[in-house]
């Protein structure tokens, strides 16, 4: 049989076969796509000629051809749709496309090359996104050890690949313990009818009878604001917190700690103190020192909020008749009796105006109203009957494929994200993205969702619009290919659209009866839009700072250890957990993209709030003419200038922190 992932693909939009596409065929592609991309640079190293950018720069962006269209393919499937055959190919991978890459940057005639092109820059007549892209390339270049000794050389190497092969192990590892933990419900006493309906779906998906609480998040997070059993909420909770550190083949405590010990040789290798120095050295925030600048100067504000916010718990708790403080599996349970009694709040009553259909439409739309863009249905197949698709245009020109997954299942790997398995470039032909948006909604008929799964939907389709608007020359820039304290900017923005008075009363209507979400609601969820925000604030930080521990210093022998310690110094609250921790910390511990870099988040909110803030001024959430400068300056720019560049020449300075603590209600009066 021949092997789909090498055939031209000929359909609609270049889109993958996906029915063709055998589990079989991705080894092979790979092979054949590795030896190619060889070939390639072993050609652009030993050319000739002089260098020059189109024989070296622009070569090098084409040599990867076949090997991204593979990758781009196997990645979403192995994250979004695993089996034990993806699986372990992907162990397989790991270390061999970690050998590939070193292999390219240290090659010492394609490095000469790149060194030859810098020294004479200002003599080549590049434009501007070329003399980017050149001095991008040289920094990937050094950064990954192409001026090392060969000894130095090969140690670099095989740390990367090791690296490479831990991420792999503790991703997998998290979603075996995910994938296997369940609690049968016998007992539905206080919980809304939206959950129950959720709790029979994630039963029948797992082959069970009745109703059962897994550990997605879209399924336990509301057990634990609704569930009145004390006892279930704890043994659910302890199993979420406990993933990854269970113990046996899928405890990742000692793949984090050797993972802290071959970054920190890494970064040693190349003359950095730390590995936090090392990371942070391209990133927005540049150093150690103001990231943790930015997050204790909100840390206090919140950890003072969440902790006057924990003894009127307390106080809950006790008149229920239970003795002892206020432990975690209690928090988001009295948290919504405390909202329902002080604003009339009850997210339950809200859900049935948030249906998942409902607020894809909404995000379309807003999309329409900002950026032109319409939203057509693809029949055509793709990788699981639960993801769907559209063509993207513009004044009838086509710009992207768009792909939501956005249901819960046993195969996919926790959490929500945005993917391309095609990115945007002009270099070589016009080439248009295939953009892809996963998440963990539960399922439903129909899905209903929390304002918080509203909230990721929105963010997650921020993320999708950078890849969608993108429009530069060379897709090493394109898209989200930005630092990655500036690439949380457009989600976190995009999230403000959905709080507009007329994004809600458009698209928040009652699934049964299309009635417009009434007016009393929106009050009361305006109202509450703070709600909580000393405890979400508080477990983030708390991550974001013991991330940034683990690689500021020496790396710890004991990670669980030092955490300990520094959520102890920092004086954290007894009933809040860190929002990951180390041993299901993915984003710290899957790759190296989010290490010491956690902080991102609150980094890029900082400039969302003051981003929204210009519409606000114009006197118009869709104002044309904004709209247009952030689709200028920021959506289509990708990686073509530094991130406080891009954003100055949207807003005209940079923001300061106020907005933020003003947009989690943490000013203080």
């Amino acid at each position: 049989m021949s092997n789909s992932l090498l055939a031209d693909w000929d359909g609609p939009f270049a889109l993958p076969p996906f029915d063709a596409i055998r589990d079989a065929d991705f080894a092979p592609a790979f092979e054949a796509a590795l030896a190619e991309g060889r070939a390639a640079v072993a050609a652009i190293a030993d050319n000739p000629e002089v260098p020059d950018f189109a024989n070296t720069i622009a070569a090098l962006e084409l040599a990867d051809g076949l090997l991204d269209r593979v990758a781009g393919v196997f990645f979403n499937l192995s994250g979004s749709d695993s089996n034990p055959a993806r699986e372990a190919l992907s162990r397989d991978l790991a270390p061999v496309l970690s050998a590939y890459a070193s292999e390219i940057t240290a090659n010492r005639a394609l490095f000469a090359r790149i060194e030859d092109l810098w020294a004479r820059r200002d003599a080549l007549a590049l434009t501007p996104e070329q003399a980017r892209v050149l001095m991008l390339y040289r920094r990937m270049f050094i950064r990954a050890g192409a001026q090392l000794d060969d000894a130095a050389s090969e140690r670099m190497k095989a740390i990367k690949g090791r690296l490479a092969s831990l991420g792999t192990q503790f991703t997998q590892n998290l979603l075996a313990d995910e994938r296997d933990w369940f609690m049968v419900l016998d007992d539905l006493t206080g919980l809304p009818d939206f959950l129950i309906a959720s709790a029979a779906s994630a039963a029948t998906e797992r082959g069970k009878a009745g109703h059962v609480i897994t550990l997605n998040r879209s399924l336990i997070v509301p057990f634990l604001q609704y569930s009145p059993r004390r006892d279930l909420r704890q043994r659910a909770y302890e199993a979420w917190v406990a993933r990854g550190a269970g113990g046996g083949a899928t405890d990742n405590r000692a793949i984090a700690a050797e993972t802290l010990a071959l970054r920190s040789e890494r970064a040693a290798l190349l003359g950095y103190p730390s590995f936090a120095a090392y990371k942070l050295e391209t990133e927005m925030a540049r150093n150690p020192q103001a990231v943790r600048g930015l997050l204790m100067r909100v840390w206090e504000p919140a950890r003072r909020k969440a902790e006057a916010d924990a003894q009127a718990m307390a106080a809950l708790l006790q008149a229920d008749g239970h003795a002892g403080p206020l432990q975690p599996w209690d928090w988001r349970f009295y948290s919504e009796k405390r909202r329902r009694a002080l604003h009339d709040f009850d997210e339950a009553a809200l859900k049935p105006y948030l249906s998942l259909d409902a607020m894809i439409a909404a995000a379309f739309d807003v999309a329409n109203r900002l950026f032109g863009l319409e939203f057509r249905p693809l029949d055509t197949p793709l990788y699981h009957p639960d993801a769907r698709a559209w063509e993207v245009t513009r004044n009838g020109r086509h710009m992207a494929v768009f792909i939501g997954d956005y249901f819960a299942r046993s195969s996919k790997r926790s959490g929500a994200w945005c993917s391309a398995m095609r990115s945007q470039r002009k270099l070589g032909g016009e080439v248009r993205p295939i953009v892809v948006n996963v998440c963990n909604f539960a399922k439903g008929d129909p899905a209903l969702l929390s304002w918080d799964d509203a909230r990721t939907l929105f963010h997650e389709f921020g993320h999708a619009l950078h890849q969608m608007l993108s429009d530069v020359t060379h897709g090493f820039i394109s898209g989200t290919s930005v630092a990655r304290d500036f690439v949380e900017l457009p989600s976190q923005l995009y999230e403000h659209w959905l709080e507009v008075p007329e994004v809600i009363e458009r698209h928040a209507r009652h699934w049964q009866t299309n009635e417009a979400m009434p007016d009393v609601l929106r009050e009361k969820l305006k109202a509450a839009s703070t709600w909580d925000q000393g405890f979400s604030t508080v477990e983030f930080i708390a991550s974001a700072m013991v991330d940034l521990a683990f690689h500021e210093g020496p790396p710890p022998a004991d990670p669980m250890q030092k955490q300990a310690e520094l959520l102890e110094e920092i004086g954290m609250p007894q009933a809040i957990r860190m929002r990951h921790a180390t041993p299901h910390f993915a984003h710290v511990f899957s790759g190296d993209g989010y290490a010491s870099g956690y902080y991102s988040y609150m980094w890029s909110e900082v400039m969302d709030a003051d981003a929204f803030a210009a519409f606000t001024e114009a006197g118009d959430p869709f104002d044309p003419e904004t709209a247009a400068k952030l689709e200028r300056y920021i959506l289509s720019a990708g990686g073509s200038d530094e991130g406080e560049a891009l954003y100055t020449a949207f807003r005209g300075r940079m923001p300061g922190v106020e907005a933020l603590l003003e947009g989690r209600g943490l000013i203080e009066s």
